[in-house]
């Protein structure tokens, strides 16, 4: 339970299953505080900025789910080496993030002021959703929360000098961001109130576009409400966000009912577990796909059935786009603008370079390579199509200009990619190589005696996906899928 007694042990077992942080993993109340956490971080006004500018959130908003709460679990698992290459990882990718914001202020993701504000809501918002549910953490135990965020934090090489060295000194360091730093951004307004109006289904309720959109009709207010009434009174005040009434009372409510979930079997609620559910391959080799398929089947049925009776308009999603070909701007939506703002530019290659250098989990150099070969690729889409010289690709721009485009720079991109994949150097992409990859099972038919895919295959495929021509059931789902 959260308020149980602190473990005891060396310094490393501030990490992995005895620690604090690892109980509250699993834990259903951890989704309203991780959320709470991040519109508390989206509030700083370097990581507002930058997640506008550079995160796939607001189009993809369960693939940065997923991400996060596999970094989370890299960071603050036993193992100290994969804590240290999960670190190096995050350290290179939030080095890539930097600019300026609407009102020209630079912004660094490797700020260490906005690095450990990330920290502090965390921790902070694992001790709030203790104290809304009922169980509010006793002195000791936040005390040794607290060491474990630090620990976090130091891990990353901040080595702690941003974060308070003792709990009294932290409240009074929040207080002080809550009352004079936060700000009211675009990303936070985003959060609260666009992204759970559009939120897309889960792949595993892909099939179920029409209920899963008069579901979010209810649940995306609610979920916002119970968010806004969460934050600290003087932020709301400041911020101008509404004080809906019976928000508090409900609020508490979904906290402690949230909290009664820690009645329920250990294996039920398994974060991993849950997470693998949403995003598992109906046409995989796991034993599980058999069963998820003629699950989605009925999904769909019960879906079909539902549109018959219910005076909700279809609204279409990726599972019954099942043609091949698709246009120009849909490619345009569903691939190339990865963050979602209406434009193609340099950081939605880097979140599709990020994102398969994240499945791959490479290390420098291969992560490198792999970014530059976007980066000439967006030079060279930049000078064929920015017609208006902005720095940016419209969707229109696309559209008129030349949407299949593969030049030497997507070849390349495709090399780079084909030989990160092909760990074992034998110029074949096997089941394992694959399935790391695309998340899936190897369906994939070959001739010959080499049960395998090969360069020319593999940069075929790719080129013919990337330059528009054709839909691909392995790259849809993973960089088009939510």
């Amino acid at each position: 339970m959260a308020g149980g007694p602190v473990p005891e042990g060396p310094p490393g077992s501030l990490f992995g299953p005895d620690s604090q942080f690892h109980r509250f993993f699993n834990d259903p109340r951890w989704a309203l505080a991780m959320l709470r956490a991040t519109v508390l971080e989206a509030a700083h006004p370097q990581i507002g900025a930058a997640l506008i500018d550079n995160s796939v959130f607001v189009a993809h908003p369960w693939r940065r789910l997923r991400n996060t709460l596999m970094s989370l679990q890299r960071m603050s698992g036993a193992d100290e080496h994969a804590r240290e290459r999960e670190a190096a990882r995050l350290n290179r990718m939030h080095a890539r993030m930097t600019g300026t914001d609407t009102q020209n202020r630079p912004y660094d993701a490797m700020d260490p002021q906005a690095r450990a504000w990330v920290i502090a809501t965390l921790f902070e918002s694992s001790v709030t959703m203790c104290r809304l549910s009922g169980q509010p953490l006793d002195q000791r135990t936040m005390e040794r929360l607290y060491a474990e965020f630090q620990a976090f934090l130091t891990t990353l090489g901040d080595q702690g000098a941003q974060l308070p060295p003792t709990l009294k000194e932290f409240w009074q360091y929040y207080d002080r961001m809550v009352e004079e730093e936060l700000e009211n951004t675009e990303a936070l307004r985003i959060i609260l109130y666009k992204l759970f109006d559009h939120l897309p289904a889960p792949p595993l309720l892909g099939g179920l576009p029409t209920v899963w959109a008069t579901g979010r009709a209810v649940a995306g207010p609610v979920i916002g409400t119970i968010t806004v009434a969460s934050l600290p009174g003087p932020f709301r005040r400041r911020a101008g966000l509404p004080e809906v009434p019976g928000a508090r009372t409900l609020m508490q409510s979904a906290y402690m009912t949230a909290g009664l979930a820690r009645f329920l079997p250990d294996n039920w609620l398994r974060t991993e577990d849950l997470t693998r559910l949403l995003y598992l391959s109906p046409d995989g080799e796991d034993p599980q796909s058999a069963a998820l398929a003629a699950l989605r089947d009925r999904v769909r049925r019960a879906g079909a059935l539902f549109r018959l009776v219910t005076p909700f308009p279809v609204q279409h999603g990726s599972a019954e786009k099942t043609e091949p070909q698709r246009s120009a701007e849909d490619f345009f939506t569903e691939v190339l603008d990865q963050t979602g703002d209406g434009y193609l530019d340099w950081p939605d290659l880097a979140a599709m370079a990020r994102e398969l250098a994240s499945c791959l989990d490479l290390d420098e150099p291969e992560e490198t390579k792999l970014y530059r070969a976007f980066a000439e690729w967006w030079r060279e889409l930049q000078s064929a199509l920015d017609l208006d010289g902005d720095g940016r690709i419209s969707g229109a721009e696309y559209a008129a200009a030349v949407p299949s485009l593969a030049g030497p720079a997507l070849i390349r991109v495709a090399e780079v990619l084909f030989s990160v994949t092909d760990t074992d150097g034998n110029q074949f992409i096997d089941a394992d190589e694959y399935r790391a990859l695309f998340r899936t099972g190897f369906r994939r038919t070959v001739d010959g005696a080499d049960a395998g895919y090969s360069r020319s295959a593999f940069v075929n495929d790719f080129l013919s996906f990337m330059s528009g021509r054709r839909r691909s059931t392995a790259y849809d789902p993973l960089l088009s899928g939510a």
